[in-house]
């Protein structure tokens, strides 16, 4: 389960003489030697656009994931999270399946009900009503559960249909890939974590994560599962520095790039950063341990962090690893 995850969202780094997986693949192994057991990357095919523009880099998840699996030792593998829209459950069921065999069982499946609109308009994929694409994330999780714990699937549902379907070779973990649902809604999305999932990622507001394992714990007990059958981490950005001084330059220099002329206020002020940036992770080791510490004692299991400050370097995320395997031992 996700203890301690590193999500990576930005291809687009400083000029280097290293091609660019090679650069990828540096910053997975800094991230698997300094602590985190998971390494994420979103499954997207443009950039969003909080993080830049659409032209900027940007993979194909399952492709890069499977070049990591060679790359990487023990860091489990996967997508945070994959949109049901953009591909047939039993193809996903596969793919996750052939990157399980590939890393020899460090695969899982994240999964989520996509809404990324501009995307799937730029691409030609068909992106329906929020209450189907809740249905059609339904339908998958049961087609991939089947696939991924039996030889041949059948399985007839409103919108995804499989008869027979061969999975072969079966997965290298016992059980299949772990599930992992992302999303924040109480109502639909906690539901189908709870029915479905073993891991939830949650990317709420900090403040807000008490009341997301609450919906979570009713939707269980409805269920008649125990809370402790699932992980549950949230998303945040993590910026920190051997001194506060030193995040505080790397957070300024974020917010230029996103078009704040002056960052101070929210450098500076606890309580202006906290409602603009209301998943982050800001300080010198010892703070971030206190804030990680703080939404642990709330609930969580474990977080996932990316790093849109200096992900692109390796000390970095090297300190960021040592900074959460402290907050969390």
């Amino acid at each position: 389960m996700t203890r301690i995850g590193l999500q990576i969202p930005n291809f687009t780094y400083p000029s280097s003489d290293q091609p660019l997986f090679e650069q990828v693949a540096a910053i997975a192994v800094a991230g698997e030697t300094a602590g985190f057991d998971t390494i994420f990357v979103m499954d997207h095919f443009f950039q969003l656009p909080l993080i830049g523009a659409p032209e900027l880099e940007m993979f194909e998840a399952y492709t890069l994931l499977g070049a990591l699996a060679a790359s990487t030792k023990t860091a489990r593998l996967g997508t945070l999270v994959t949109g049901v829209t953009y591909r047939n459950p039993s193809l996903l069921a596969k793919a996750v399946t052939a990157l399980d065999v590939i890393s020899n069982g460090r695969a899982l499946l994240g999964i989520g009900a996509a809404w990324f609109d501009a995307e799937h308009a730029a691409l030609g994929f068909e992106f329906p009503p929020v209450s189907e694409r809740f249905e059609r994330l339904e339908e998958a999780l049961q087609i991939c559960r089947g696939m991924f714990t039996q030889t041949q699937t059948t399985f007839a549902g409103t919108h995804y249909s499989v008869t027979d379907a061969w999975n072969a070779p079966g997965p290298v973990t016992p059980g299949g890939p772990p599930i992992l649902v992302g999303g924040t809604g109480e109502r639909k999305t906690a539901r189908l974590a709870a029915q479905y999932a073993d891991e939830w990622n949650c990317n709420a507001p900090f403040v807000e994560i008490e009341r997301k394992l609450d919906a979570l714990d009713r939707h269980l007990a409805d269920l008649g599962r125990s809370r402790s059958d699932i992980n549950v981490s949230c998303l945040a950005t993590i910026i920190v520095g051997e001194t506060h001084e030193e995040a505080a330059e790397k957070l300024a220099a974020l917010l230029r790039t996103r078009g704040v002329d002056d960052p101070a206020p929210i450098v500076e002020d606890e309580v202006v950063r906290n409602k603009l940036l209301p998943r982050l992770f800001f300080g010198d080791p010892d703070e971030v341990v206190d804030q990680v510490r703080a939404l642990v004692a709330v609930g969580l299991d474990g977080v996932v962090v990316n790093m849109m400050s200096d992900g692109h370097d390796p000390a970095a995320v090297t300190l960021a690893g040592r900074t959460l395997a402290a907050a969390l031992a």
